[in-house]
This record gives structure tokens, C-alpha cells and sequence, in this order.
């Protein structure tokens, strides 16, 4: 068993990042710029955007922050997407969620045009995503498909098998792993016999929000298993997979933490950097 080690990674691809980011600024005078926007006062909202607030600067990139109370309106919340999007300094924008029960999330991100969508989640750059069409691709698959890469994982003809059908995950982690070549199932509730199914993954991607549901007995030997559960459980982290055994028969595992959740990250800053120079009309960096 060999630890697929996305906070190392991710310390590798940021200085990459900041590396287009600073030649950005060098052709074209100005930072890019990632706006974040945070409702109410969720502990863990505010922990995940000061991380994110971070990562934006040790890339060298100007972050915007607005920080709303619960008590706005909707249509308050709307209108500071609105003056974002039509921010020129703005290149990427993300809403933290979940937001408070109050808010229609749907309608505040749908201000978010599509090439500042930079989580990846709206339906146009979903579509294009499906499509094979050139998007910003959702962060967390994105993350999971260059991790893999990384570590010189073959693609064409393995069978990989995906737990989960979120939109966030589960669906375009298996859109891209068909324009990887694989051949791609999706398991998810209605199921039947999940661990039959999953004994059959070459690549396993599970993001199913279960602690520990993948159990040693549902992987086969040398099967390459990508955990993206963050499940909090008596004060402890655990992932979707339990790793302790699991991890006796896998070739490839991520850990929990330290795997999948700093390529999410670093991923929201590489595809705010392609959306600046996108929008200064150069489309390939």
C-alpha cells in the first residue's frame, strides 16, 4: 500500500500556480482575483474559508471577501454576487455552502456567470464538463483526477467504480473518468449489493458521506481507492472507507486527511488562475 498523498501535491501544484499567477500580473498589471462570499457564522464555514482566503494569497492572488450576516435579505445576498460578477478585478467566484436554511442558494449562484464559476458547479460548465467541452471543471473531481496522474495511475480500459451520484462529486468524477477511458458504474442508495459491485473497481472514488462504509471485504487486491468522506464522529475525522483495512489490499489509498481535501483547494485556485488569463482572451496556459 502506497499513500496517495494530495497535501504533499498540493504544496508542489501551488507553486505552479502562483508561478502562472505572477506571469499573469507580469502581462497584463494586475492580480488575479478570487472573491468568496460567506452568510451567517457557521464554525466550520469559517474555518474552510480562511483556508481557502490563504491558499488565495500564498498563490499570489488578490482575495476578495464578503462576509454577510444571517439576518440580509435574499435579495441583499444576490445583489453582492451581482457586483462581483461584474467586478473586473474578479476573475473566479465561490459561495460558501451550505448557507443558512433562509436562503435559496439556487437563485445566489445562479449570478455566478459561468466563466467565474470557479467551483465548477453550475449547470452550463456541468454540461460542458459532460460534454468533453472546455470548462472549469467541478474542484473535487478535478483534484482526484490530477492526484492520480500524479501518481501515474493508468487510465484506458480499468474499470472504476463510483460511490455516490452528488452532483459535486459523484456524477462529474465519473464524466471524467470516461473521458479518462475507464469504464465507468456508479453505485449509489437504490444499489443492490454495493460491495459486489465496488469488488470489481480497478479505481474506486467513493464520496458516499458514511464513515467507514467501504470495509476491507468490498475491495479487491491492488485496486486503487480514492476517499473523499470528511465525516466528523466523537471529535475524530473519519473518511468513507475504512482505511485501517482497507488499505491492506488497496495498491493506491488516499488518506483522510491529507488526500483528497487539499487538492480541493488548490484546484479552486488553478481554475481561478485559467479563468484570468480566459479572460484576457488566452485560453491554454
Amino acid at each position: 500500500m502506497n499513500l496517495l498523498d494530495g497535501k504533499l501535491y498540493s504544496k508542489e501544484l501551488r507553486l505552479e500556480i502562483k508561478e502562472k499567477a505572477d506571469a499573469f500580473f507580469n502581462q497584463f498589471n494586475r492580480k488575479v482575483g478570487l472573491a468568496v462570499v460567506i452568510i451567517g457564522e457557521d464554525l466550520a464555514s469559517q474555518i474552510y474559508v480562511n483556508n481557502k482566503i490563504k491558499a488565495t494569497e500564498e498563490c499570489g492572488m488578490n482575495s476578495f471577501t464578503v462576509r454577510l450576516p444571517e439576518t440580509v435579505s435574499q435579495e441583499v445576498a444576490e445583489e453582492e454576487v451581482k457586483k462581483l460578477a461584474s467586478n473586473n478585478e474578479v476573475d473566479g467566484i465561490i459561495v460558501q455552502l451550505p448557507l443558512p436554511k433562509k436562503f435559496d442558494s439556487a437563485k445566489i449562484l445562479a449570478h455566478i456567470p459561468a466563466e467565474k464559476d470557479v467551483d465548477g458547479l453550475c449547470s452550463l460548465n456541468l454540461g460542458r464538463l459532460f460534454k468533453g467541452e472546455k470548462s472549469l471543471p467541478s474542484c473535487t473531481p478535478y483534484g482526484i483526477i490530477k492526484l492520480l496522474k500524479r501518481y501515474n495511475v493508468e487510465f484506458s480500459g480499468k474499470t472504476a467504480v463510483v460511490i455516490g451520484r452528488s452532483n459535486m462529486v459523484g456524477k462529474p468524477i465519473a464524466a471524467l473518468l470516461l473521458h479518462e477511458n475507464c469504464t465507468v458504474t456508479v453505485c449509489h442508495s437504490k444499489t443492490q449489493d454495493i460491495g459486489a459491485v465496488a469488488r470489481t473497481a480497478d479505481i474506486l472514488v467513493v464520496a458516499i458521506g458514511k464513515a467507514k462504509f467501504v470495509t476491507e471485504d468490498m475491495v479487491k487486491d491492488g485496486a486503487v481507492v480514492v476517499d473523499v468522506g470528511m465525516n466528523r464522529e466523537d471529535g475524530k475525522l473519519y473518511g468513507d472507507v475504512d482505511f485501517e483495512g482497507v488499505s491492506k489490499k488497496a495498491s493506491l489509498i488516499t488518506p483522510v486527511p491529507g488526500g483528497v481535501g487539499p487538492m480541493t483547494v488548490t484546484m479552486l485556485m488553478y481554475n481561478t488562475v485559467v479563468a484570468a488569463f480566459r479572460s484576457e482572451g488566452v485560453d491554454e496556459l
